[in-house]
């Protein structure tokens, strides 16, 4: 599987020495950054950058034909949105303020340690992934529509906050920084994963594993793998997932169970792009994207000192939080239908209607297990279930846990309120009018349903007659 280049953007390296542009670009591919174009003819540069519009550019001030400061001024006028950095021999504070003055991101002197170089230009292309997405989350917001709605058909909803947790996904799809999801059990944390590597378009695999129960040999071993004799059983080498996701996703559930040698080599993986096989003594770099997820309190286990807080930092930089199925009631009606329909396809059964009284009872149940627990609900009801179809009876779980017998019975009459609340006048219209619907616009019916006299309705309706209301019986 061919690797996928970083950044997808090249790296424009500017000097009139073929000898710099050479070393200068070995040091930035050593260092995982391979994406690299030399130019050593200043007159050139700017019709290179409109063919391959750089991530970053290296620039040198002393070259022939067309000095490096008179460049500078001409990109910072024509792509102001491509950060350069000054690389030259000239050390002066007065060419190093003029050089900021009219547009360089960063200035360094040739004989500037390699790791402040690899690190100026990393911090030069994530600042430039940010604005990027911080544009896309922008547009997003304003323009609250989706660019691919099909990215996210495997997740049934239409809560609004989930529809706000698809545009920012799109939004940070396309970014290598990692995307940390944070929610409950059973709230399709790998679901929304999935949807983050297909917006990402990358080319590679979508590899999962999750880290609940591993120690640090065998986390160690499953991610990055190990060389032949590393370990007793060892008899053939083998590549690790990390491997596997190469120039895809790789997806990390439960990180919150990760061990603090764990966390460690989580965090370098992160910070550096490489990894070292157990066994080995030479490390590989890894392009893959990590998608990470959690049901732990994060925020409790920095306070008790279980999570690093270097790591979570690092690894949060895009967080997704979901919410619980409780949190998104709309969902349940959809939801229920979209398992029956799975039920019905697994089982050879047809399709059964939804009981009147489940809605209301499901909708007082608190869900700990969320969609995964209503799926689970269903299935079980629908492989139970005989001619007669779906019956209550056949939910015991909702029945026994909703909440107390008391509220129970009020489950039938819970009112299940829009996302605006409606005004008081609002209200005892609405609740009038579905009265009179029961009742067949049997007005003292209705009033019996109410708990006020027939001649009080009949003089609210005179008073606050709407359209739409059914026709009442005189």
């Amino acid at each position: 599987m061919n690797a996928a280049a970083y950044p997808p953007d090249p790296v424009l390296i500017v000097d009139d020495e073929e000898s710099v542009v050479h070393s200068l670009s070995m040091l930035l591919r050593s260092h995982g950054i391979d994406n690299v174009v030399g130019c050593q003819d200043a007159r050139e540069v700017l019709g290179l950058i409109r063919e391959r519009s750089p991530e970053v550019i290296l620039l040198d001030l002393s070259m022939p034909h067309l000095s490096g400061m008179d460049l500078l001024v001409q990109l910072h006028e024509q792509f102001p949105h491509v950060p350069v950095i000054v690389v030259t021999a000239t050390n002066e504070v007065e060419a190093a303020v003029e050089c900021m003055k009219s547009g360089a991101s960063d200035y360094m002197v040739k004989a500037v340690e390699e790791n402040r170089l690899v690190s100026g230009v990393r911090r030069a292309i994530e600042n430039r992934e940010l604005r990027r997405e911080c544009g896309e989350l922008k547009a997003r917001v304003l323009d609250g529509e989706l660019g691919d709605q099909a990215l996210f058909s495997q997740i049934v909803t239409c809560s609004r906050r989930m529809h706000a947790v698809f545009l920012y996904v799109e939004a940070v799809a396309r970014s290598s920084e990692p995307v940390l999801i944070v929610g409950e059990t059973g709230t399709g944390k790998e679901l929304v994963a999935q949807a983050v590597h297909s917006a990402s378009r990358r080319s590679g695999a979508f590899v999962a594993v999750n880290a609940a129960g591993l120690d640090d040999t065998v986390f160690s071993d499953t991610l990055f793998g190990h060389r032949r004799g590393a370990y007793t059983g060892a008899s053939d080498a083998r590549d690790g997932l990390i491997h596997q996701a190469a120039a895809g996703t790789l997806f990390l559930d439960e990180i919150g169970d990760l061990s603090p040698q764990s966390q460690v080599k989580l965090l370098r993986l992160l910070d550096t792009r490489e990894y070292l096989p157990l066994g080995s003594d030479h490390t590989k770099r890894s392009d893959a994207r990590l998608v990470l997820a959690t049901n732990r309190d994060l925020d409790q286990m920095l306070q008790a000192g279980t999570f690093r807080h270097d790591l979570y930092f690092r690894l949060s930089t895009h967080e997704v939080r979901l919410p619980p199925l409780r949190e998104r009631r709309e969902d349940l009606r959809l939801l229920v239908e979209h398992f029956l329909q799975q039920a019905a396809q697994a089982t050879g059964k047809r399709k059964p209607r939804i009981p009147a009284r489940l809605l209301p009872l499901l909708e007082a149940y608190s869900f700990p297990g969320n969609v995964r627990e209503l799926r689970k609900m269903v299935f079980d009801a629908l492989a139970r279930a005989g001619p007669e179809g779906l019956s209550l009876g056949l939910f015991p779980l909702a029945a026994r846990a909703t909440i107390s017998p008391e509220a129970g019975r009020r489950a039938e009459n819970r009112l299940v309120f829009p996302e605006r609340l409606p005004s008081l006048q609002e209200a005892k219209e609405l609740l009038v009018g579905e009265a009179l619907q029961r009742t067949r616009g049997s007005q003292s019916a209705a009033a019996r349903l109410l708990g006020i006299s027939h001649q009080a309705l009949s003089k609210w309706l005179q008073r606050h007659h709407r359209a739409g209301l059914p026709p009442a019986e005189q």
